[in-house]
């Protein structure tokens, strides 16, 4: 039994769940107002039988007492483990001694860098030196309140103040440049990395300093901000300033802003918009987002308002794509963004900021004008829409065809087939152009791909393995873990067969959901070793289970044949699921009706949906393609 299982055996999800929101007996399952979103009439429901929960409401997901905790928290997988441990009374595995180490020497930097944000607020308070500091905190119309609540704090000039302070409280040269407070150069001398700066510290989403971004006060001074640099703490990429602060705001409002700024930030929570976090970094990465989706799925990203920057900005972002040897990193790819809601489930809107103001002077001045640019933030596809249509000349043909060539890319990263075409029809309406047009090409762009694929599947034996095994997650999560190189033909696949890209709820085994989800991660940082870097990433407890799915089994198809192997095995899966809800709405249905419930409706709406969703998955099973 592993250590999950144990965990379940020995915790009941009721009693977990009703920890956290009162549950109320509704026949043989529980029933409660969703706690991840605002309703007045109860959809969460908690089944004892199959020790599940499901939202048949807005969120439209379920899980078990693990999933449960992790959205309700907030938690990764790891600590959620070690908490239902501590709660069920299950010992966890013993850590490897280099795992000991690797998070001894984490706590020791954590605590160093704790001690190095407190001098810096010392200084910011106390020392004479500090006073430029203090006049623009004061320029800014940062209070108190707002200072202390982010520990701001002040670095002295001078080439080792830091270093001088921080060995005296007994931390070591290596430790501080470990810790990116030190740079060593050639000569294996340090000197202090922050220097006459005003010290803002990076916390994680556990309120843990990790960095500090550092604002130089010499109005001619650069660079303007200077950050930590990459420690094995702080990765920009994976980090957002500010969300300890606002991940239980970004909860009960069911919506996150995302700035650019560290000040936006500040001046949000300030003024009591305590829903907003900085991205770190120019672009807004995948892992960025999916710290997000565990809070919320509704996100506006608000842009640099200056209409001539944003164009230079999608002219680079095609230019990179055309230049391979070329690192670049878009502020605003708009097919990028689109792709990320496909893959999420997300919703992204931008926020287009009054021209010559940033969030942090808009919130400042116009609190109210805020509320409004939020509220009317427009989807991904209309705000490009915008941009390509200022100056456009209607009457000029070639600039019109060129729109739609430029649109039709961001178009086909759309997931929902509904929404690509509708999508295509606002286009042409905007551009004054038969709809027929748009979607011909759309369509056509689209059957060719499809094509594609079919051709080269076709010079393969077309006949699948046999999946006839019980556990369809493991085969299918094993085959993606042996062969990382066909994740993006099955994604491409699926799109083609207007299906829903590969996700973690399609797995419904919290282990399994947690390796897809560090899988996708580990080749979304394009590791060398990507197994390697899997073992790494997840928790000893689940350690055995990885090597289980990574033992070399009998299967030697080639890829083509194995992408199908997997969707097929897939598609069973979520028909399987399906199934599940289906018969679980059935049952709440028959029960609602014979109590005279007014749930009843919903419930019969909600199977409808499931209904239609089960019939194309079947649809898509009985294809030739597979």
């Amino acid at each position: 039994m592993s250590v999950v299982d144990e965990i379940k055996e020995r915790l009941d999800i009721v009693e977990v769940i009703s920890s956290y929101t009162p549950l109320k007996k509704s026949g043989r399952n529980y029933k409660a107002l969703c706690p991840f979103h605002s309703e007045k009439t109860p959809s969460f429901v908690v089944f004892p039988e199959s020790q599940h929960w499901h939202c048949f409401g807005a969120c439209a997901e379920g899980g078990d007492l693990f999933s449960f905790v992790m959205k309700h928290e907030g938690w990764d997988f790891r600590t959620a483990l070690e908490e239902l441990a501590r709660r069920a009374g299950v010992e966890l595995r013993p850590r490897t001694p280099a795992q000991v180490k690797e998070e001894e020497e984490a706590d020791r930097l954590r605590e160093l860098l704790t001690t190095a944000a407190r001098y810096y607020n010392h200084l910011l308070q106390h020392a004479s030196e500090a006073k430029a500091a203090r006049a623009y905190i004061a320029r800014r119309s940062l209070d108190d309140e707002t200072v202390e609540r982010f520990r701001l704090g002040y670095s002295l000039p001078g080439w080792n103040r830091s270093r001088d302070y921080l060995t005296e409280q007994g931390y070591t040269i290596e430790e501080l440049v470990k810790a990116g407070l030190l740079v060593r150069k050639e000569t294996g001398s340090t000197y202090d990395r922050f220097r006459e700066r005003l010290m803002i510290p990076i916390r994680d989403a556990q309120g843990r300093v990790i960095g500090f971004g550092a604002r130089t006060l010499d109005p001619e001074g650069v660079p303007k901000y200077l950050n930590s640099p990459q420690t094995p703490l702080f990765d920009k990429s994976r980090t957002l300033f500010g969300l300890d602060l606002a991940r239980k705001t970004i909860r009960r409002k069911d919506q996150v802003v995302i700035v650019e700024g560290y000040m936006d930030v500040m001046q949000a929570q300030q003024a009591g918009f305590a829903n907003v976090v900085a991205q770190m970094g120019t672009a807004l990465t995948e892992p960025q987002l999916r710290q997000l989706q565990r809070y919320t799925k509704r996100l506006v990203l608000a842009l640099d308002p200056d209409a001539a920057g944003v164009q230079a900005t999608l002219r680079g972002v095609e230019v990179a794509r055309e230049t391979l040897e070329q690192k670049w990193e878009p502020i605003f790819d708009p097919r990028g963004l689109v792709g990320y809601e496909g893959r999420l489930g997300a919703e992204i809107r931008v926020l287009r900021l009054p021209p010559g103001q940033d969030p942090d002077d808009l919130i400042r001045q116009e609190p109210q004008r805020w509320i409004t640019l939020v509220a009317e933030a427009v989807p991904v596809v209309d705000f490009y829409l915008q941009i390509l249509m200022e100056g456009l000349d209607l009457n000029d043909t070639k600039s019109k065809a060129g729109v739609v060539d430029t649109l039709l890319p961001v178009l086909q990263a759309v997931a929902n087939p509904v929404e690509r075409e509708d999508y295509a029809q606002k286009i042409a309406r905007a551009l004054r152009i038969d709809a027929r047009a748009v979607l011909s090409r759309l369509r056509g762009d689209t059957r060719q791909r499809a094509r594609s694929q079919r051709r080269a599947t076709r010079t393969q034996e077309t006949t699948p393995s046999e999946i006839v095994k019980a556990d369809l997650e493991s085969h299918c999560l094993a085959a993606l873990l042996q062969r990382p190189g066909l994740l993006s033909q099955i994604s491409a696949m699926l799109e083609e067969n207007q299906q829903e890209p590969l996700h973690r709820q399609d797995f419904r085994e919290i282990e399994n959901q947690t390796i897809f989800e560090s899988w996708e991660a580990v080749l979304a940082d394009e590791h060398a070793a990507p197994t390697e870097a899997l073992r790494v990433q997840l928790p000893s407890g689940l350690h055995a289970r990885l090597e289980e799915l990574l033992a070399p089994g009998e299967n030697e198809l080639a890829d083509e044949q194995q992408v199908r192997d997997i969707v097929l095995t897939l598609l069973r899966l979520r028909e399987r699921n399906l199934k599940r809800l289906g018969q679980e709405l059935s049952f709440l249905t028959l029960e609602a009706k014979e109590a005279g419930d007014i749930r009843a409706g919903q419930y019969i709406e909600a199977l409808r949906t499931y209904k239609k969703t089960l019939l194309r998955t079947q649809q898509a099973l009985a294809q030739r393609w597979i």
